[in-house]
């Protein structure tokens, strides 16, 4: 594209930054480094605010976890080479949980192809199995075209991650500011739903479809199998959080009196405590319902793939997902293809005129209810012991309470280890929507630190509390700077008991160092530390910590046996 030499020109790294300003970026998470410095700092310039970890692997992580907090991609910028491929952990997790992010990596000067040149792959082949789309941007002139495609195509549909790859030789072509100008417009224009608030109107895009997709007389299908349902159960997904289609599913189960069960990360859309949830009752729910309404969930391992003899021979599930192909692939009894929140939409209008109700006097409703509250009894008998050396009841109720007395807004809370995190899910408390954020789809250990980050970045002042086993806890743990640095309030406690699982269940050459010292490492770099192996000495640094909103590490010597 020919410049006039009289006006200012653009470089590629210029037009790369001003495009992501264009397209609604307000941050991005890297790992600096060549040959994208130059590109920070035009970006930087334009007031997108770069969150610098320690590794790409975790920044790819806190990219995924934004998006899904957010419902806009998260953007992580990478180097060339091992920058690409660290970042593959990220990117493979956004795609494999459902969740928009974007990767843009530097690459190598393209006239250098096939000549070894300094950390040179194709990194076009090397992302393909885990994006929906890729694009490179071979000049100048494709820059704002590209990176305006990418951001679009992982928010849309079942959203997911994509990458653009930008040789350095592009970014130090030039254009003329004109012609700056005119691409940068041309590229909005093809791509009207890529700024703003881009959740939102991807939802006005879906309302306008949505029942040329799913028919009314489905719609009415499905209200008329959970109406004659002896033993309706609703199940809820992170689909469902990712849509914010909390309200609507209140309005719902309310409506219905149907018992709901969420998923992992679908908890907190109603309370834990809501008395129709079905949380505690889980086998019971899933054993014996007739007709299972599937909201924004899968039905894989989690949920048993939805198949004997964990759920009953004759159930009739009714999937509600974004992805047709997802719905073809599950082959549910009645699938309804659409955004989680729309549907819902749909099914309560459709309610409303023909309402019914499930009483507190109906079986079901009083066999999940009595279930829930004898299981919930029976966990609060050891959870009630004061246990020292600690196993992992003892430390995780004090936890839970500590998190409870902070009110609304409720923290976000990370969790991720094998016992750790289990044993979390079934005590830790969630009450509010997109408040838990866990190994996942893709069950990724090693995500606690990048997604506090995340959360921080995406609630700023919210508290943060990560609950990590010390496995989990190793593989990041060296972005503790990165919650120092940035000053983010992010209470992280480690659940240390030397090992894998327990020390029965492990030889020992495979144990970690016996009462590792993890708490130095952030006191090390200006943050503040515990070690706690008394309830009261937990009691008093949650309340200290908690109270402070700055990065801590909380280590809780663990029984190397508990969990064996």
């Amino acid at each position: 594209m020919e410049s006039n030499v009289s006006e200012t020109t653009v470089d590629g790294n210029l037009l790369v930054a001003r495009s992501l300003a264009r397209a609604g970026v307000e941050f991005i998470f890297v790992v600096a480094g060549t040959p994208l410095q130059s590109l920070a700092n035009r970006a930087v310039a334009l007031g997108i605010r770069f969150i610098v970890f320690r590794n790409e692997q975790s920044a790819g992580y806190a990219a995924s976890g934004y998006g899904y907090l957010t419902g806009k991609p998260g953007i992580l910028l990478t180097v060339s080479g091992p920058g690409c491929v660290h970042g593959l952990a990220g990117l493979s997790n956004a795609a494999t949980n459902a969740w928009p992010m974007v990767m843009i990596c530097g690459s190598y000067d393209q006239n250098d192809f096939g000549k070894a040149d300094f950390q040179a792959r194709d990194q076009i082949a090397a992302v393909k199995l885990f994006v929906k789309c890729a694009a490179k941007a071979a000049d100048i002139s494709q820059i704002p075209k590209h990176v305006f495609e990418v951001i679009r195509s992982a928010a849309s549909g079942r959203p997911s991650g994509c990458y653009l790859d930008i040789p350095s030789d592009v970014l130090h072509q030039t254009v003329s500011e004109s012609d700056a100008v005119k691409l940068l417009a041309a590229a909005e224009k093809s791509n009207p739903m890529c700024t703003g608030q881009i959740y939102t109107r991807l939802c006005e895009f879906v309302t306008h479809l949505l029942h040329q997709v799913i028919g009314n007389l489905e719609i009415e299908k499905a209200v008329s199998l959970l109406r004659h349902a002896e033993r309706p159960l609703i199940v809820i997904g992170k689909g469902a959080a990712f849509a914010r289609a909390e309200n609507l599913l209140k309005k719902l189960v309310e409506c219905t009196g149907i018992p709901f069960l969420p998923t992992s990360m679908g908890k907190g859309l109603l309370p834990d405590s809501h008395p129709l949830a079905a949380t505690a009752a889980r086998s019971l729910a899933i054993g014996r319902c007739d007709v299972a309404l599937v909201i924004g969930a899968r039905l894989k391992e989690s949920l048993h793939f939805g198949e004997p003899p964990e759920w009953s021979n004759d159930v009739k599930f009714i999937l509600v997902d974004i992805s047709k192909e997802e719905i073809e692939l599950r082959k549910p009894y009645l699938g309804l293809v659409g955004d989680a929140r729309k549907v819902v939409d749909m099914l309560n209008k459709e309610i409303k005129g023909h309402p019914f109700c499930l009483r507190n006097t109906c079986a079901w409703v009083g066999a999940i209810s009595e279930n829930a509250k004898e299981n919930l009894l029976m966990m609060e008998f050891p959870l009630a012991k004061d246990v020292v050396p600690f196993n992992f009841l003892t430390p995780m109720r004090i936890i839970r309470d500590a998190i409870s007395a902070v009110g609304s807004p409720a923290p976000i809370l990370v969790s991720e280890g094998a016992n750790t995190m289990d044993v979390g899910r079934a005590v830790l408390v969630q009450t509010e929507p997109r408040t838990r954020l866990d190994a996942g789809t893709w069950g990724t250990m090693g995500i606690g630190l990048g997604y506090c980050i995340a959360a921080a970045v995406a609630s700023p002042g919210r508290l943060v509390v990560a609950v990590e086993g010390d496995n989990g806890f190793r593989f990041n743990a060296m972005e503790v700077e990165t919650l120092v640095r940035y000053e983010l309030p992010v209470v992280v406690i480690v659940f240390n008991k030397g090992g894998v699982y327990g020390g029965e269940r492990i030889p020992e050459e495979i144990s970690f160092v016996p009462g590792a010292a993890y708490h130095i490492l952030i006191e090390a770099l200006g943050g503040k530390s515990y070690l706690v192996e008394t309830p009261e000495e937990l009691e008093s640094a949650l309340a200290e910590s908690f109270s402070a909103r700055k990065a801590a590490v909380i280590n809780v010597t663990i029984d190397p046996n508990a969990g064996a």
